[in-house]
This record gives C-alpha cells, sequence and structure tokens, in this order.
C-alpha cells in the first residue's frame, strides 16, 4: 500500500517542465542582458588584457 502511494510522485508532469522550462528560458535572458551591459564587457574585457599581459 504504502509503495503504491509513494509512486505517484515520481517526476515531474508535462506542466511543470513547461513552468521548469520558462523560468529557466527567463533566467537565461536575464543574465545575457547582464553580462552584454557595456561596463561587464569593459570589466571582463580589461580582467582578460591584464591576465594575457
Amino acid at each position: 500500500m504504502r509503495r503504491r502511494r509513494l509512486a505517484g510522485d515520481a517526476g515531474m508532469n508535462t506542466a511543470e517542465y513547461a513552468v521548469g522550462t520558462m523560468a529557466a528560458v527567463a533566467f537565461a535572458g536575464v543574465l545575457l542582458k547582464v553580462v552584454t551591459s557595456g561596463s561587464i564587457v569593459r570589466a571582463l574585457t580589461g580582467i582578460i588584457e591584464g591576465a594575457l599581459k
């Protein structure tokens, strides 16, 4: 009985996958916007140039 009751919650269903995927895409979009902003690009370029010298 106990085993049968726990088997129903074995994973995510389609709606949960859709919500999880949308959250991941939204996070990736925000991260891309932050990383490609001017000040971040300049800071990363400075770090890389400093490491190569």
